[in-house]
């Protein structure tokens, strides 16, 4: 029997045998046969050998399957037994996939672009995305997507139909594929070799999976074929009995002995084993993997670190003494050792999963793994064995190098095992896999816990991870955790973990390695010298591994049967809390100077606390702990708030930048409600069950603001420097307005949260969707999306702001399409509050109190600057209503009176912040009263009652009108009060009757406090004396070093509504400036919500307290309005009035500062905005043409120049010339017109193609060439205009400069090339005035411009007389002029525009460096740039008025610098074309010297072109008569080059009757001015050559004489356009405007060529015509030559006559409307080179050319694709649509840089990079926009953020 080395025919024909034989009787015979066979193809030897033994192997199991038939066959066959229900496909990272939310059940769900775009979600909420790690269409899956989204090929229920697959066809299947995947697995077993010291051979394992790729495709292949070969293939992988017998190693087969060996220590090196070997080890043995840590556990952690193998990651750390304790603890259950340590294979696909994991998860194993799925039994066998593999996964991955590939790959296996909740169910109740979760993170984290410095550093028992480690900073552990996110989703699995405490212990247990992670101390001396950047890490691990997971448990606790969940994770979560104070050492103060963000142990137990209010109807009583331990749990988010006010003091600025960043990711958008929201909350709740006093004074304390809230005029604070009171004050009471008026979790719904967000993030900035939808924090539980409910989202969008379109700004920026709130939102729901909880930068509460300002004073509603509003809250849950009491307790209000009082006195450090947030309290105060005290009672037994001498009671109704009398202060010696005794008279009885007439007491919160603490504690424990350590409350006593404090006694006589109304005068700066409006008009007080009152500024809010309390109870109302009678002057009458004089003259001189500056700011303004007219306006004639008049009024001899560096103005002078700034860019725009008005479209199937060559560039070409051809080569290079591609144009700003001052001024460049955009050894430099970019300067030609002779039609001389002297003029040679300065220039400046364009673009001569060249290039730089100036104009010259340019045209100069160059090559007299135009020739043709070419014929050469030769050989400067001889003439050959035209599209009977109708006339006076005659004359001589004889191509319809007239002059106009462009260039004057039908009739009157108007009517073309000799002579020689032409090429005669084709103006392809439609042709489309799909795709806008964008298959000489292409098309400039991120990017020479997106959503805005994936439309403004520029060449000026991109785009 053949071996391996078979052919393929006797391979078919074992096959065949062999299936046969097995049909039959002879049955285990040829199995047998078959097995041997199997085992010599296969053999392990022979597959590492080389790929031909592997081809051979594959070979051999094709032939096997398929029984001896063809393998395609077969595979058709097999297709045809598919029940394809589901769709399945595998993807890798970076495919592009949808996702549908409207259809998605599970979050995770994706679907390929096909089924996509075959399912129905027109006006879902979808999007497309990349995809990170890979994954797999769910189509079909009615688990994770609902059916209505199922795509048509996956709708139908197709199992029924499917007929039932025959036995025959896959019998040779089942028995082949067990030995090919054993044969598969011994590969990877001999494969490994377990790496010496952890170092991985990684280059040897790629090898073996290179060599194993073709196998792996083989299977992946075989799972491609459907449901039928899978289930085989399941079968195989999951049988036990096939693994049994082929992998055991028993057996005589040595080989697989050796393998069965390789994997046994495989499985021990990675520190697993059979559970029986473990036993015989007796835990002694250790492989050489990294589970060093669990086996350490067991063994009660005697081993340290003196484990034989050194580079275990989890020894690296010292602090192995540490996690001993927690270790020993962690691992001691055998439940655990069982999930860490064992693993047993009982199948194929066990030890498959297992290598993949060995190998680190290769792409195509996962692939084909993942290919699988689709079948049911499969896929629960391959979770189970996932699961199995679950620890062993992660210490792979710890010590994995890769571990970012690797994440990935596993998250693309698991989240598709995991999204489907019931598999995620029976896995939970079958394989444990909470537990196996759990522990594997436990374990994870466990390698990188340190000790914890909080509080007590040197007995704390707390062990956190270590955010530096890499574990953390590279977020390794995100896949595991992401699983754990993925299955608590799944409501089933949620219960099970909530029900299980064992579980929830563990988890609280993780949860507290991260509390109080990344402990920030504040660095007190220098400055940290290194700033650790750990936050992120700490930030990340938080949200992810704690805060997500929290956030899944919580949406399963919405309903009140949930109520056993909650109480179970708040008891857990307390008890971890009460271990960690515990551990940590602590007792009832924070330690100073240091803080962590990280508190989730306190954050689980809020936000619990939270849902079980909201929603689950608990009694929040019932699961809260009692007072000690809330004292506690306030004390640190209390200090993180504090923490925050330090920062922003900029208290920590020695920490460093990194502090603020914590400081701000706090409070971030996706952060806030997992930290802030819960810590404010938690606080709220604290607050609520507290007692009050207590509680204000421990903010003060924290906030270190308590020594300054004194009555004396003078303090000492021990503990803050002053510069930091007054914001730390701020600070404090801040936060008391958060505290008191937040209602995010105390009785808001869902939507009104969402409401008061938006409206807080739209007060600040207007917002675009996107940016909106990223800033509202998201509800992050995994079900709900992105938000809750984005339907909501839309509606509360649309109900606060308006939609602002996209506009387009003239400077270049473009905006976005933004939300903007609307007036009755600013009117009514404007929260400063929110606002500042929301702000990440202080700037932006800047921003919204000014966009609040400006509103007010746009709607007329309040023209000063106002005050923050005060906004009414949404009613408090009845749980929390204790928070009420905070309002009233007598602690806050004496705060509130001394700081009114010293804010009334100006004591130091206060600001109108600290008087809005005191004003802002009373008022939440007056809003929130408890139940009102009658007043009678009050006023009788009042003053008996009052024993503690500041306020009766604790209502702020009541305490408001309490007087204070005297006030007892501790004062430094020196302060101003000690000396002040109270008055004589009263000084006895004052001060003995001090204990109840209202001398209040020195008041300490600090004492206070403490007294409370101690009550409390004592109320709650026995052993208080212990908990209060003296040491702490030492620290408040002053240092000796400051003096010594004295009482001294303060008259105050005041109470807080006299405070109030002295404050309303002095706010107002007047005497008596309140009055009680209820005095005028009672309803006031009935309807006390007054709109006036709502908006205004510090006195509006005195006001409207005022009135609260007088509403609120009549003897308040009686106290106002006594108060009111009393007139009372401000109390320190000197004081006061020296400060307000101070303050008034201050005001004063701002006054005049402020005025001093407007008046500057508009003289700037005026100034700028002449310049920009000037200067920058691309479209604006009008302002141009104001210019030009003026200009033309001033016929000064000579011009004057202003030079914009060293400022002195004067004429350009042959020794200082001055110079133009201009920048000459080379340009193929004109070579972009095309033929037709259908402008094209960028092709979007294979079918569309855009083809180049009916380019106007094209065109010209060919007909040089051709002509080159038949012609002689210098007498061509005369006959046509280049620059159609790679053309010079040149542009200038219109500033001029001394060319010595440009000089020193590019050196001053050279020397400090800070990052410009541009390089200055190019020549490059920015304008010194307007800042545009230019990169030369044309010299400008002393004398006067232009000859501004007075407007004549006629000059006296007869036409021949000007022919003579043109003629003699072109005969004197140009002398080369004199070696100055400005010939210098000139040359350089010649040289800068000759090197500005490649040189493919200037040689177009037969010899190389042939002097033709020079002149063909010269005078084609001056067609260029008039060509161009037409296609601005608009193609044609109606609208007329002065250049577009304006003052910015330097054509002058231009044609002065050509003009020079060109007089230097003599045109040989006898081919001098003047001549050939103007005089008939003496010699006849016959005598032509054959061998040399012919010259062109003078019917065959461009006019232009002539023109421009005549002007620019003539010496400068020119005269006007000179110039309008030279039109004359050449209009005359231009008319015959017309009527040749014509004569050959006419047929031939029209041509005869023109001929004999021509003859007729032939003779009549004015025969030369009719075209009938001329035509006839043209056909009769153009018939004596074979030039009518060929078949005629296009004809003309009928031919009237209004058709002919109108084709004449069709023909002409572009020359007469070029002509007078050129004119007014030269002479000035206006060009005239017109209607576009008489376009030709006013510029051939404005260029001279009509004799006199004529009226309209009877007007011809060939009036114009003015012969210099008889016409006919003239006529009959040009036409002679075309004749003698035509009889040597007959063929080629009419294809070069010069045909007029009408040219379109240049377009960019035509975009179609929606993105989608270019994404989906060009994201897949080959490169052209080599064939693979381009990572960055790009496509050219000009041409519609696919190119690779930094692709180095392109690459060409270093220059990549896009760059050349550029140069090749654009001649430098490219603009191309880059595919994968919808945007635009132009490439101008060596610069490029990022235009914008010509794609919006429909919300008006980019999406870069395609990162929101929403459907885009294209934006035609936009577009227009780009067109413009690029045919304006003003991408340089326009767009500002350039950048070199080094050839490499």
């Amino acid at each position: 029997m053949a071996g391996a080395g078979a052919s393929s025919r006797d391979k078919r024909e074992t096959a065949a045998r062999l299936k046969a034989a097995l049909g039959g009787e002879s049955g285990a015979a040829a199995a047998a046969e078959l097995r041997t066979l199997l085992e010599l193809v296969l053999a392990p030897a022979a597959g590492p050998g080389g790929g031909e033994a592997a081809g051979e192997a594959l070979e051999w199991c094709r032939c096997l399957l398929s029984g001896g038939e063809p393998w395609d066959s077969f595979v058709q066959a097999v297709r045809a037994y598919d029940p394809a229900t589901l769709c399945g496909l595998v993807w890798t990272a970076n495919f592009v996939a949808y996702r549908c939310r409207t259809c998605g059940i599970s979050p995770c769900m994706s679907l390929c672009a096909e089924c996509f775009h075959q399912g129905e979600h027109a006006g879902h909420d979808y999007n497309m995305f990349r995809s990170q790690a890979g994954g797999a269409c769910d189509c079909g899956d009615s688990n994770v997507m609902r059916e209505a989204g199922f795509c048509k090929r996956h709708r139908i229920k197709s199992n029924s139909n499917v007929p039932c697959v025959p036995k025959h066809l896959l019998m040779m299947s089942e028995l082949v594929l067990p030995q090919f995947i054993f044969s598969l697995i011994q590969h990877l077993r001999e494969g490994y070799n377990e790496p010496a010291l952890d170092l991985p051979s990684e280059k040897d394992l790629h090898k073996i999976l290179q060599v194993l790729e073709p196998h792996v495709s083989f299977l992946e292949d075989l799972t491609k074929m459907g449901g039928a070969m899978r289930s085989v293939l399941t079968q195989v992988l999951t049988s036990q009995q096939f693994y049994k017998d082929l992998s055991s190693g028993v057996g005589e087969n040595a080989c697989a002995k050796k393998s069965h060996e390789k994997y046994l220590i495989a499985l021990k090196g990675s520190g697993l084993a059979f559970p029986e070997d473990k036993i015989a080890c007796n835990m002694q043995e250790q492989g050489a993997g990294t589970s060093t840590l669990s086996v350490q556990g067991l063994a009660g952690g005697t081993a340290t670190s003196g484990q034989g193998d050194s580079s275990d990651e989890e020894d690296q750390d010292g602090s192995q003494g540490v996690g001993k304790r927690k270790r020993v603890k962690l691992s001691s259950t055998t439940k655990d050792q069982s999930i860490m340590d064992v693993l047993k294979h009982k199948c194929f696909l066990e030890e498959l999963l297992f290598w993949t994991i060995k190998y680190e998860f290769p792409q195509k194993m996962v692939t084909f793994l993942l290919n699988m799925l689709p079948d049911q039994d499969y896929k629960i066998a391959f979770t189970k064995t996932f699961v199995q593999h679950y620890a062993f996964i992660m210490k792979t991955l710890k010590k994995s190098h890769e571990s970012d590939t690797m994440s990935n790959r596993i998250v693309h296996i698991s989240v598709q095992l995991f999204s489907n909740e019931e598999l995620a169910r029976q896995v939970t109740e079958e394989c444990q896999l909470l537990d196996i979760m759990v522990t594997v993170l436990l374990y994870m984290m466990e390698s990188c816990l340190i000790k914890s410095e909080l509080q007590d550093e040197e007995n704390s028992l707390h062990v956190v991870v270590n955010c530096g480690e890499a574990l953390l900073k590279n977020n390794t552990y995100w896949p595991l955790v992401s699983d754990f996110i993925n299955i608590l989703s799944h409501q089933s699995v949620a219960k099970k973990f909530l029900e299980d405490h064992g579980l929830l212990v563990t988890w609280m247990n993780f949860v507290s390695f991260f509390q109080g992670m990344n402990l920030n101390k504040r660095e007190l001396n220098e400055h940290v010298e290194f700033e650790s950047q750990t936050y992120y890490a700490a930030f990340a691990a938080e949200l992810e591994a704690c805060a997500q997971p929290m956030w899944g448990l919580l949406s399963h606790c919405k309903v009140r049967e949930t109520q056993e969940y909650t109480r179970n994770v708040v008891r857990y979560c307390l008890e971890a809390l009460q271990d960690w104070f515990d551990a940590i050492n602590f007792v009832d103060e924070p330690a100073p100077n240091q803080v962590t963000f990280h508190l989730p142990l306190h954050r689980y137990f809020a936000m619990f606390l939270s849902k079980a209010v909201k929603c689950q109807e608990l009694d929040l009583d019932t699961i809260l702990p009692d007072q000690e331990m809330l004292m506690k749990l306030m004390i640190h988010p209390l200090q993180i708030q504090a923490s925050l006010s330090e920062i922003h003091s900029n208290m920590w600025v020695r920490n460093g930048l990194q502090i603020k960043g914590q400081a701000m990711t706090y409070v971030q958008s996706h952060f806030c409600n997992s930290m802030i929201d819960p810590d404010i909350y938690l606080l709220q709740v604290c607050a609520s069950r507290l007692d009050p006093d207590y509680f204000i004074s421990s903010v003060f304390e924290r906030f270190k603001v308590v020594d300054l809230l004194t009555m004396a005029s003078q303090h000492q604070n021990t503990v803050l420097d002053s510069e930091h009171e007054r914001s730390m004050l701020e600070g404090a009471l801040t936060f008391l307005v958060l505290l008191l008026s937040l209602r995010l979790h105390l009785g808001m719904t869902d939507d009104e949260i969402l409401r008061a967000e938006m409206v807080a993030q739209l007060c600040m900035n207007d917002r675009t969707h996107s940016s909106l939808l990223d800033l509202i924090p998201e509800n992050p539980n995994p079900k709900s999306g992105i938000i809750p409910g984005s339907l909501s989202f839309e509606s509360v969008l649309s109900a606060v702001a308006d939609f602002k379109a996209p506009v387009f700004e003239p400077g270049g920026s473009m905006q976005q399409g933004m939300y903007t709130p609307k007036a009755e939102v600013w009117d009514k729901e404007f929260d400063p509050v929110m606002v500042i909880l929301r702000t990440v930068y202080r700037r932006d509460v800047q921003s919204a109190m000014d966009r609040y300002t400006a509103f007010l004073k746009q709607s007329g509603k309040f023209p000063g600057n106002p005050w923050p509003p005060y906004k009414k809250r949404t009613p408090l849950h009845p749980s929390y209503r204790g928070l009420i009491k905070l309002l009233h307790c007598k602690t806050l209000h004496i705060v509130l009176f001394t700081l009114l009082y010293k804010i009334l006195m100006d004591h130091q450090n206060l600001s109108e912040h600290v008087l809005c947030m005191v004003l802002y309290l009373i008022e939440l105060g007056l809003e929130n009263s408890p139940e009102q005290e009658s007043d009678e009672e009050e006023s009788a037994g009042g003053q008996e009652r009052c024993h503690d001498s500041w306020f009766p009671g604790s209502n702020l109704v009541s305490n408001m009108r309490h007087f204070i009398n005297y006030v007892r202060v501790r004062v430094p010696e020196t302060a101003p009060e000690v000396k002040r005794e109270p008055p004589a008279s009263t000084s006895s009885d004052g001060l003995a009757s001090s204990q109840n007439s209202g001398t209040a007491q020195v008041f300490s919160l600090v004492a206070e406090r403490r007294k409370k603490f101690q009550e409390i504690i004592n109320r709650n424990t026995s052993e208080a004396n212990q908990v209060v350590r003296p040491k702490t409350s030492m620290k408040w006593s002053a240092p000796g070093a400051t003096p010594q404090l004295t009482t001294a006694i303060l008259e105050v006589k005041e109470s807080i509504l006299s405070l109030l109304i002295k404050l309303h005068h002095k706010l107002s700066g007047k005497q008596n400036s309140y009055y009680p409006p209820w005095l005028d008009d009672v309803d006031v007080l009935i309807h006390p919500e007054i709109p006036r009152y709502s908006h205004g500024d510090g006195m509006t809010a005195v006001e409207r307290i005022l009135l609260k309390a007088a509403v609120q109870s009549r003897l308040n109302k009686r106290i106002i309005e006594e108060i009111c009678r009393k007139v009372t002057p401000p109390v320190p009458p000197k004081k006061i009035s020296s400060a307000e004089k101070k303050t008034l003259d201050k005001e004063e001189r701002r006054q005049k500062a402020r005025e001093r500056q407007q008046k500057l700011l508009a003289e700037f303004a005026s100034r700028q905005k002449s310049f920009m007219e000037t200067a920058m306006d691309v479209e604006s004639p009008d302002a141009d043409i104001a210019m030009e008049v003026a200009t033309s009024e001033q016929h000064v001899s000579e011009a004057i120049y202003d030079c914009v560096i060293c400022g002195q103005s004067g004429p350009s002078t042959e020794d200082r010339p001055t110079g133009l700034v201009v920048l000459l860019q080379a340009s193929s725009v004109l070579g972009q017109c095309r033929n037709s008005t259908e402008p094209r479209r960028l092709p979007t199937t294979e079918e569309e193609q855009i083809y180049p060559w009916d380019t106007c560039a094209a065109l010209h070409d060919v007909r040089l060439t051709t002509l080159q051809r038949y012609f002689k080569d210098s007498s061509c290079l005369q006959a046509v205009s280049i620059g159609w591609e790679g053309g010079v144009y040149v542009q200038t700003c219109g500033h001029t400069l001394h060319i010595d001052c440009h000089k020193s001024y590019m050196e001053s460049l050279r020397n400090d090339q800070v990052l410009q955009g541009f390089s200055v050894d190019k020549g490059e430099f920015t304008c010194p005035l307007c800042r545009q970019f230019a990169n030369s300067v044309l010299p400008c030609y002393p004398g006067n411009n232009m000859e501004r002779s007075v407007w004549q039609s006629h000059s006296n001389k007869c036409l021949q007389d000007l022919v003579q002297e043109v003629e003699e003029l072109q005969e004197q040679l140009g002398t080369f002029p004199s070696e100055t300065n400005l010939s210098k220039e000139m040359e350089s400046v010649m040289k800068d525009i000759k090197s500005t364009t490649q040189k493919k673009y200037t040689d177009y001569s037969k010899t190389p460096g042939s002097p033709d060249n020079d002149f063909l290039f010269m005078y084609s730089v001056a067609r260029t740039n008039l060509e161009l100036e037409l296609v601005h104009r608009g193609g044609n010259l109606c609208s007329g008025g002065a250049s577009t340019a304006g003052k910015r045209s330097c054509l002058n100069q231009l044609f002065h610098v050509l003009a020079m160059h060109m007089r230097l090559y003599s045109i040989d007299s006898a081919y001098n074309p003047w001549r050939k135009l103007t005089q008939p020739s003496q010699e006849t043709n016959s005598e032509l010297v054959s061998e040399e070419l012919p010259e062109v014929p003078v019917l065959y050469r461009d006019v232009s072109s002539l023109l421009l030769i005549q002007i620019l050989t003539m010496p400068q400067p020119l005269h006007r008569e000179h110039f309008t001889c030279i039109i004359k003439v050449l209009f005359t050959l231009l008319y015959t080059q017309a009527l040749a035209a014509l004569s050959v599209k006419c047929s031939a009977e029209d041509r005869m009757a023109w001929k004999e109708s021509g003859a007729l006339k032939k003779n009549t006076s004015s025969g030369e001015k009719s075209w009938e005659v001329l035509l006839g004359h043209v056909i009769s001589e153009l018939s004596k050559g074979k030039i009518y004889e060929e078949e005629e191509t296009e004809e003309l319809p009928v031919v009237t004489p209004d058709s002919v007239e109108c084709y004449l002059q069709q023909f002409c106009l572009p020359f007469l356009r070029i002509t007078s462009l050129l004119q007014h260039h030269l002479f000035g004057g206006d060009l005239p405007s017109c209607q576009e039908d008489e376009e030709f009739t006013v510029l051939a009157s404005c260029l001279g060529l009509l004799p006199s108007f004529q009226s309209a009517h009877q007007f011809t073309s060939a009036s114009c015509l003015d012969w210099p000799v008889p016409a006919f002579d003239m006529i009959s020689q040009w036409c002679s030559e075309l004749a003698s032409f035509a009889d040597r090429h007959p063929d080629q005669v009419k294809a070069l006559l010069i045909q007029e084709p009408k040219w379109d103006l240049p377009r960019l392809l035509q975009l179609p409307e929606n993105y989608n439609t270019i994404f989906q042709y060009y994201h897949r489309k080959t490169c052209s080179v080599c064939t693979k799909v381009p990572k960055d795709p790009a496509v050219c806008l000009v041409c519609g050319t696919f190119v690779c964008l930094k692709g180095l298959c392109c690459k060409q000489q270093s220059y990549c694709e896009c760059v050349l292409h550029s140069q090749n098309c654009g001649a430098g400039t490219g603009i191309f649509l880059l595919i994968n991120a919808s945007v635009i990017i132009i490439i101008r020479g060596h610069r490029f840089c990022l235009w914008g997106s010509v794609y919006l959503d429909a919300h008006g805005e980019e999406d870069r990079d395609l990162r929101r994936g929403k459907p885009l439309y294209i934006c035609k403004e936009r577009y227009k926009v780009l067109e413009q520029q690029w045919v304006s060449h003003t991408f340089d000026h326009i767009n500002k953020r350039w950048g070199p991109h080094y050839n490499g785009l």
